[in-house]
């Protein structure tokens, strides 16, 4: 493979102008290359003469908090395929040495490079293949082939429907036991259904709660069972809470665009629920990318006079300048977007597998590799895992919705500087929100990195509280009280530097909903008894159906 590599980079330099094309530094190239066969010999030398010493690295069994490709005793108790391990490993830290080496790339090109060639590397690991994985063969002689019978299966499958299987599809059921929080539907658009759900004290905070999900997910994540919802334990610490289903992207939708989703979804569910219960205000919620816009919708209530609608806004793991954007923007440059463009030319939507898909391949080896050897090599059976579950039921997207959010938002960053991104013909300036505000982000986020997420902090002139959640995107956010899991990070004075945050931030164990809740009872001192419109389907708006209604159900 470095033969290979560095013959094609010879070869393309040679032919190719000097100025555009990156290239290592000679004497540099040379000493990787005599580094690479330096290891080499070495591990061919203690394959040959067992005696000899491995290293330290080698010498005792890998940390918990290893490679769990390569876990198993199998692949240091027996020789050769101990070998194949070592040989893999050295092999691909010598390639992404090799992209750190090479010269004329801008950083950039250097992550898009790094991103390629650990993918690649992934792909390529022994544990991918019958013959090279050790467990593989174990379990094919236990079972004499039947393994690998099932695991066809498994892959067939999968290709039938056009989608990685992470969990077992009969194991959930929306309204069964994922999304069981009682409500009912009392609006619905061509764009959402808004869901009002039933309360569980006898009185509740006087200024609800409107939440707004991402429409490129299922609005469940925040319902998946009784214990890790967010909105069932919203609705039990006193609040009427609502929240925003998104549809499913159809043909009917080729024309949405972002303002539809902040004019004929956000702003109309916040005035359908201030004239529903008969209220200056709402407090609100917004989730990753419905988060970005939410600031958007800020800003524009405030240019139009009506910022006081809106009490408070909490910003889960949410950005809106994407200078700093994380592993996503490697999937976006002119040719992907053009690609983009042509996979939903026909139908006006993009699939919502594309987008699991990318999300996968974030962690292709933990949410693509992980599986392929489990289900098609191992032929083990699906586990049920409801956030797997959620994380497969895919949403379509507008078509021209998700070129334009791309383009004009991860590409060319037009939110984080005034006056550049318009909706409904108003340019947006998120410093004139004097809304207080609630900035969560999760510490290992890969999707919205925290560097990313707080500089939200920046653009907001109002009264913002950040909150550093521990875990990622998914688990940062939905983490409930009583589990006891994870960690926040708070810093109660004003800072201007994630840096400076985290140098002096105070840790408190579990979950920092609670935190939350505390920042909105400052907000929100006065309750109301729980009767008329409080109760869903006994105001003016008449229950449609029970929740979690049917935009949730279609796909």
């Amino acid at each position: 493979m470095m033969e290979h590599m560095a013959g094609a980079l010879t070869a393309a330099a040679d032919t190719a102008p000097a100025k555009t094309f990156p290239m290592q530094d000679p004497a540099v190239f040379l000493r990787a290359q005599a580094e690479f066969w330096q290891d080499s010999m070495a591990l061919w030398q203690r394959f040959l003469t067992p005696a000899t010493p491995a290293p330290a690295a080698e010498a005792s069994p890998p940390p918990k908090t290893g490679d769990r490709r390569f876990a198993a005793p199998q692949w240091r108790d027996n020789p050769v395929f101990d070998m194949i391990r070592q040989s893999y490993l050295m092999v691909t830290d010598h390639l992404l040495k090799g992209v750190d080496q090479l010269s004329g790339l801008d950083d950039r090109q250097r992550e898009k490079l790094r991103f390629a060639t650990t993918a690649f590397a992934d792909a390529m690991s022994p544990t991918n293949f019958a013959l090279t994985n050790p467990l593989v063969l174990e379990k094919t002689v236990e079972t004499r082939g039947q393994n690998l019978v099932k695991g066809l299966e498994h892959m067939l499958a999968d290709i039938g429907r056009g989608q990685l299987t992470h969990t077992d599809p009969t194991a959930f059921e929306i309204g069964r036991n994922l999304a069981m929080t009682p409500g009912k539907v009392v609006r619905e658009t061509p764009l959402y259904q808004l869901i009002q759900y039933t309360p569980a004290t006898e009185k509740v905070g006087a200024i609800p709660l409107v939440i707004f999900p991402p429409w490129i997910n299922r609005f469940y994540i925040l319902d998946l069972n009784p214990e890790k919802s967010f909105i069932r334990w919203a609705v039990e610490q006193g609040l009427t809470v609502f929240v925003v289903s998104w549809k499913s992207a159809d043909a009917t939708m080729v024309d949405v665009t972002m303002d539809d989703y902040i004019l004929r979804g956000q702003v109309d569910a916040i005035d359908t629920v201030r004239d529903l219960l008969d209220v200056p205000a709402v407090h609100t919620i917004g989730y990753c990318v419905a988060g970005t816009a939410l600031a958007c919708t800020l800003a524009i209530l405030t240019e139009r006079g009506q910022a006081d609608k809106v009490a408070s806004a909490t910003f889960f793991t949410a950005q809106v300048d994407f200078d700093q954007a994380g592993e996503l923007t490697m999937f976006i440059d002119d040719e992907q977007l053009a690609m983009l463009g042509k996979l939903s030319a026909e139908t006006g939507y993009l699939d919502g597998r594309y987008m699991a898909l990318t999300f996968n391949l974030l962690r292709g080896r933990d949410l693509i590799w992980n599986y392929v050897v489990n289900n098609y090599l191992l032929g083990q059976d699906y586990p049920p895992f409801d956030l797997l579950h959620w994380n497969g039921d895919t949403t379509n997207l507008p078509a021209k919705w998700h070129q334009a959010y791309l383009t004009d938002l991860y590409r060319d960053n037009k939110l984080a500087r005034a006056g550049e991104y318009v909706i409904d013909g108003t340019p947006i300036d998120l410093s004139v929100i004097h809304t207080p505000a609630y900035i969560q982000a999760g510490r290992e986020d890969h999707i919205a990195p925290v560097e990313s997420v707080f500089k939200l902090t920046r653009h907001l002139s109002g009264p913002v509280r950040f909150v550093l959640a521990g875990s990622g995107h998914i688990a940062g956010v939905v983490n409930p009280p009583s589990a006891t899991k994870y960690q926040y990070w708070v810093n109660e004075a004003k800072v201007d530097t994630l840096d400076a945050f985290v140098a002096d931030a105070t840790e408190t164990k579990g979950s920092w909903w609670p935190d939350w809740r505390r920042w909105i009872a400052a907000l929100d001192g006065e309750t109301v008894a729980v009767d008329g419109a409080r109760i869903p389907g006994e105001g003016k708006l008449p229950a449609i159906e029970d929740a979690p209604g049917r935009y949730v159900r279609t796909r």
